[in-house]
């Protein structure tokens, strides 16, 4: 996992110093590629981070041995939920955003509201119910 950090934080700070780069280029006049490569920059980053995290919860994986074996990944990852709706409606939610953009911003409005009520079913998905943690 530690390679794995080290290459989503390389890869962020470069797609960053590219997007910087490039905005001097077009001497910041261009406003579709210079927010473009800043969010793929962030967005890597992001993953590294997440990576970090799971690395310090975890700790070292057969892939950071030299001597690991692939039957030392066997076992429990995480906690998932066994099945989830919450998802599949945020997603849709955001298909009827991007829709509106195009249609009307009535259909944005009801996309973002619907958005909203699945993501946050999605984050309280463990809070109540049958996997109440």
């Amino acid at each position: 996992m530690k390679v794995n950090i080290k290459l989503f934080t390389i890869l962020g700070v470069f797609f960053i110093i590219i997007g910087t780069i490039y905005g001097f280029w077009v001497r910041w006049t261009e406003w579709a590629g210079i927010p473009a490569l800043y969010a793929v920059g962030v967005m890597v980053l992001m993953v590294a981070f997440y990576l970090q995290l799971t690395d310090n919860k975890y700790g070292d994986g057969p892939s950071d041995q030299a001597e690991g074996e692939i039957s030392e990944y066997a076992g429990e990852y995480g906690r998932f939920a066994p099945w989830s709706w919450w998802p599949l409606g945020l997603g849709t939610a955001c298909a009827i955003v991007f829709a509106g953009l195009a249609i009307g911003w009535w259909v944005f409005y009801i996309g973002v509201g619907a958005a909203l009520f699945f993501l946050v079913g999605w984050v309280f998905e463990y809070s109540k119910g049958d996997h109440a943690h």
